[in-house]
């Protein structure tokens, strides 16, 4: 028990020594609940749920998430080190119920920062139900950060899978669909933890009823994913090296080189082709079919035009895949190549050459995650300019791409993600969604995606291209980004050289032989005194003989 802890007290010391986490699992839930709790209200309403109450579900769902990104990054960086404990004799179920623990700590920090935002923000009818279900939340997805940290040990491929479980759990949940939809998500992990926090019953719980199945969930979850992180911790593998390349031969060899490294991690493509699919068409499958009104310009006039919804809601949630997913793939590009990339400059590789093939690599996750995303929204929204509409898709992408390395080479895994995953959502979910309001505040131009937005609202739902406006400043996010990324990779690979500074081998070999060491108390105007060290009183006792 004195193990456990020791384990326990050491584990959350180690991450609060990082005040950015948490200053981000204080921020992240605070921003979510404040400024998404009434746009996504509405968005239920829209879509046939239950319009007021998912307010009280947004605290839960931010401390979800929240919690299962720090438990993942917390198993996932402490694999090696928990290992080389369980070798060195700490029992396997200690170190497991140390980390759980921890990750639980952790639950309740951002449950706490998410409710006290909701109750300041807002009346709960309900207070204790609210924070039961808040707990609850985090503790089942502290159980998924867990599981997918001990099964998938690329960081990109398990931050991306838990944003799609938490996508599928929260946008196509009982709360923002329709009740007669959620037979569609009936399996998914907080199903009947939504349906009693906001005391919706589904009929179809059972003996054990919705609060029942809920801690069944709330067990399951910790049970399978301390079983999977003890299974995690007896056993793994050696991370691969990689070799430095040459500069049109070194861009080259480096875009080879990263593109290779993906190449090994298949799961990467096949979630970045699935996720858009599958966000994409599900929106098509909870669409209430109703009639929205939305504002665009038409051959230079703004006009409120209605739409057939089922036809409109899949292109205007396409952009909200391709900008998450590219955000991702450009901060893990950025994390992934930060270390190596000052020692490839220190070895001789040109600093351009090298920021070449990043952009390159960023690049082209980001066309693979438009193509998918593309295939799927031409089968279910009819564009009515289908040129301008893909290349606002690859602008929009690139621009979120390129802030994703910004994030990737200023912060550390868990601070980047978190903040990846809030800005595409808040900017392009809630402030500039045409379904929630005629058209986006005045300060959304200050946000990255507004402008390539813009032209994809243009080119979806209009016959003519008006939005010069909003291509030009898509295109100015994009180059001023790409000069930001710039200046960051230069100072970060800056290598200082010092002249004087000689190896230890060869300092080793040029040193004088001990015969011929010179005692510097001997030195002339040296300051030390006659007869000082061990030369100085030879020299004395000789005088005095």
């Amino acid at each position: 028990m004195t193990a456990y802890f020791v384990l326990a007290r050491r584990f959350l010391l180690e991450y609060g020594r990082n005040p950015v986490n948490l200053l981000v699992l204080i921020l992240v839930p605070v921003v979510f609940v404040l400024v998404a709790a009434k746009p996504m209200a509405d968005a239920a309403e829209l879509l046939g749920g239950r319009g007021l109450a998912v307010e009280t579900a947004t605290a839960g769902w931010a401390a979800a998430f929240l919690a299962a990104l720090a438990m993942y990054f917390q198993t996932r960086q402490a694999h090696s080190a928990d290992r080389r404990l369980a070798l060195g004799g700490v029992r396997v179920p200690v170190l497991v119920a140390a980390r759980v623990s921890t990750g639980l700590v952790i639950a309740v920090f951002v449950s706490a920062a998410a409710l006290s935002t909701l109750f300041l923000r807002s009346n709960v009818d309900d207070p204790l139900r609210a924070i039961a279900g808040t707990l609850m939340f985090a503790t089942v997805y502290v159980g998924i950060g867990a599981a997918v940290g001990a099964l998938v040990r690329d960081p990109v491929n398990g931050t991306v899978i838990i944003l799609l479980i938490w996508i599928l759990d929260v946008f196509f949940g009982p709360a923002l669909t329709s009740p007669s939809r959620v037979e569609l998500t009936r399996w998914m992990p907080t199903h009947f933890i939504t349906l009693w926090m906001v005391d919706l019953p589904s009929g179809h719980s059972g003996l054990l009823g919705d609060l029942g199945l809920a801690w069944v969930w709330v067990a399951a979850s910790l049970l399978v994913s301390a079983l999977l992180l003890a299974g995690a911790m007896r056993a793994g593998r050696r991370p691969h090296s990689q070799r430095r390349p040459g500069w049109a031969r070194q861009t080259n060899m480096a875009f080879r080189m990263g593109l290779r490294q993906y190449r090994r991690n298949p799961a990467l493509w096949i979630l970045l082709i699935t996720v858009p699919i599958i966000f994409i068409w599900m929106s098509k499958l909870i669409t209430k079919e109703q009639y929205s009104v939305m504002r665009v310009i038409e051959n230079g006039k703004v006009v409120d035009a209605r739409f057939w919804l089922p036809d409109t809601h899949a292109g205007t949630m396409a952009p909200i895949a391709v900008a998450s997913l590219s955000t991702v793939a450009g901060l893990f590009i950025a994390l992934n190549a930060r270390a190596g990339d000052r020692r490839l400059v220190l070895a001789g590789q040109h600093r351009s050459a090298l920021l070449a093939s990043r952009f390159g690599e960023v690049a082209v996750a980001v066309l693979v995650t438009t193509a998918a995303s593309l295939a799927v929204t031409a089968l279910l929204f009819p564009a009515k300019q289908w040129g301008v509409f893909i290349a606002g898709m690859v602008l929009l992408g690139m621009v979120y791409a390129i802030f994703g390395m910004c994030l990737g080479f200023l912060l550390d895994r868990v601070s980047g993600v978190l903040i990846a995953f809030v800005v595409p959502f808040l900017d392009l979910g809630i402030t500039q969604s045409p379904m929630l309001r005629l058209e986006p505040p005045a300060a959304a131009v200050l946000l990255p995606g507004y402008g390539p937005y813009r032209v994809l609202l243009d080119a979806g739902l209009t016959k003519t291209f008006d939005e010069t406006r909003g291509l030009l400043i898509g295109l100015a996010w994009m180059l001023g980004l790409t000069v930001v990324v710039s200046l960051i990779f230069t100072a970060r690979t800056r290598v200082e050289r010092h002249g004087g500074a000689q190896p230890r081998h060869v300092r080793a070999r040029n040193a004088p032989h001990a015969s011929e060491r010179v005692d510097p108390v001997l030195l002339p105007g040296s300051g030390v005194p006659d007869g000082v060290g061990p030369t100085g009183r030879l020299q004395r006792r000789a005088r005095d003989e």
